[in-house]
């Protein structure tokens, strides 16, 4: 018996699918689900190709009520630019949660990783950054850089940016895209500290496997959303940060513990071994964030399965009759 696969490219994918309000909420509501302790998330699959400069990572995860699963595969080969390819690309196969049969494959490039990614930093921010933020900066100058500044302004509607970057040409070029997508005042700070403290949101878009944010660097009413830490080895915040804080908060303990900036922090010993709460935990009010507006809070992001099956599923949703359709053998 045959059945129909649906393929759908990047270039479909961008005409039904932007970095909005309604993206923040299907990724919020993975966060809730994966508090409920229901949902059936295994262990990232990582690969590092050092020779190639390159590494892999699946993801996937089954939520109870969705009629669908994900496994996104998600390459990202750093050399490529010098000849002349994009360093991140990947794509997203959608499964029947009943029949296990492939329904659909999003030939995104990324793109879907990147809209799931953002709309997480969102939904971070609307949790955990103070009610009230006038200024938001971002270390790193990539696609990552200027999506997150985009989604948290969805739920923090700052009026000023700050960009900093090793590259000063890159960050320029950040800064404009920035300026023009949201029409705010952007401006380059050449110095990582000083854009901390200018700023009550900062979000961390690097491969860095040293620290580009200091403890001695924390402030009054400040939230951090370090999103770079998804591979053993990376390290963007210094781990006691982490201890300094009012509240650090995970995507996902186990991940964080391997990957995130909590596994920096337990191998410098920094950690007392307590147990972090989990974004969902505080979506669903189980565990508390951000408790007075001069708390400093950090959210650790390493990405989850989860966030890419609520995506996927929501494309699958709204796709229609977009793409090209197959027959398949079952």
């Amino acid at each position: 018996m045959a059945h129909e696969v649906r393929i759908v490219t990047e270039a479909e994918l961008r005409n039904v699918i932007t970095l909005d309000l309604t993206a923040v909420e299907v990724v919020e509501q993975a966060f809730a689900a994966l508090a409920s302790g229901a949902v059936v998330m295994p262990p990232v699959l990582s690969m590092e190709l050092a020779a190639a400069n390159g590494e892999v990572d699946v993801k996937t995860a089954y939520i109870p009520g969705f009629d669908g699963f994900a496994i996104k595969v998600s390459p990202g080969f750093f050399d490529n630019p010098k000849l002349g390819l994009p360093s991140l690309n990947g794509l997203m196969i959608l499964l029947s949660a009943k029949t296990g049969l492939v329904e659909a494959v999003f030939l995104d490039n990324g793109y879907l990783t990147d809209i799931r990614t953002a709309a997480a930093g969102a939904v971070a921010a609307r949790h955990l950054a103070p009610a009230e933020v006038e200024t938001a900066g971002v270390i790193g100058t990539g696609v990552q850089a200027r999506l997150q500044l985009q989604a948290a302004h969805l739920v923090r509607p700052f009026s000023r940016a700050l960009i900093h970057g090793r590259n000063a040409e890159h960050a320029a070029r950040c800064a404009e895209d920035v300026a023009r997508v949201l029409g705010i005042e952007t401006e380059v700070v050449g110095d990582a500290a000083a854009l901390v403290a200018q700023s009550q949101l900062v979000i961390t878009t690097t491969p860095a496997r040293t620290p580009v944010i200091s403890a001695d660097w924390l402030h009054s009413g400040l939230h951090i959303t370090a999103m770079g830490s998804d591979q053993h080895g990376k390290n963007e915040i210094d781990p006691k940060a982490l201890v300094l804080a009012d509240a650090y908060v995970c995507d996902r303990v186990s991940q964080c513990e391997k990957m995130g900036e909590l596994r920096a922090a337990i191998d410098a010993g920094c950690w007392s071994g307590k147990q972090p709460a989990e974004l969902g935990q505080v979506i669903t009010g189980v565990s508390v964030g951000r408790s007075h507006e001069d708390d400093i809070t950090i959210c650790d992001l390493t990405g989850t399965g989860a966030q890419d099956t609520a995506i996927a599923t929501h494309v699958r949703n709204i796709i229609g009759d977009a793409g090209t359709s197959i027959s398949a053998r079952a």
